[in-house]
């Protein structure tokens, strides 16, 4: 189960760091060219200085987020079917679109049914930069898909359903149709401490700290840009 998870947690963290190359186009602001461009952006200022303290980006990446996320989204909002291209794109072996349909709801924090440029680099800050404690509030977001505060047995075989048939049935042969109620009690035997039927975020937090795998993805981009 450890394997399954951290796997899971590595693909939200590379999807994180996609969708930031995605925007920005570079992560690199050196030459003449992108400090000329980076002159024309317009952000609201109040905005820009307030995401600059809600997260764990410089004023000037702000800027360069900001200015590629208006060109993939002139509207100013991802929609749902549009998450569900990009991630597709990414993950062209499987069906990738009930794991985006999830991943969507994560980052739509206000539940609005669009993305915002705000919702985006909050997500963002946290998968590249935030704190192990932050991405595993993060990651139980993800998986308590109703937001009631638990992991149910459901959700998580939800959950583990849509990673399978996101990364594709050659990768899994054998254990396709088993595997992820398999995962769901491995991981409930290990997580439900009192034995009640649901996983709470304190449970949650608990055993993956203890865990040296999931601790070791939740580094995985700590400092990579």
């Amino acid at each position: 189960m450890s394997g399954c998870r951290k796997r899971c947690k590595r693909e939200i963290f590379k999807f994180a760091q996609y969708l930031f190359r995605l925007v920005t186009g570079t992560l690199h602001t050196d030459s003449i060219e992108d400090e000329l461009e980076l002159a024309t952006v317009r952000y609201r200022p109040e905005g820009l200085q307030q995401l600059e303290a809600q997260t764990r980006f410089t004023k000037k990446e702000l800027q360069i987020l900001y200015r590629g996320f208006k060109n993939e989204c002139p509207s100013g909002v991802v929609n749902e079917e549009t998450f569900k291209v990009i991630y597709s794109q990414f993950f062209p072996q499987g069906d990738s679109t009930t794991y985006a349909h999830f991943l969507f709801n994560a980052f739509d924090t206000d539940h609005n049914g669009s993305v915002s440029f705000e919702d985006f680099v909050m997500g963002l800050s946290i998968l590249l930069r935030g704190s192990v404690q932050e991405k595993l509030n993060w990651a139980f977001n993800l998986y308590d898909i109703n937001k009631d505060g638990y992991i149910t047995k459901e959700e998580m075989l939800d959950i583990m359903k849509a990673i399978y048939d996101m990364m594709g049935k050659c990768t899994y042969p054998a254990l396709k149709d088993e595997a992820p109620r398999q995962h769901v009690e491995l991981f409930f035997q290990k997580m439900d401490k009192n034995k009640d039927g649901v996983v709470t975020i304190d449970e949650f937090i608990d055993c993956c700290q203890k865990d040296e795998n999931i601790m070791r993805s939740m580094q995985l981009f700590e400092n990579v840009i």
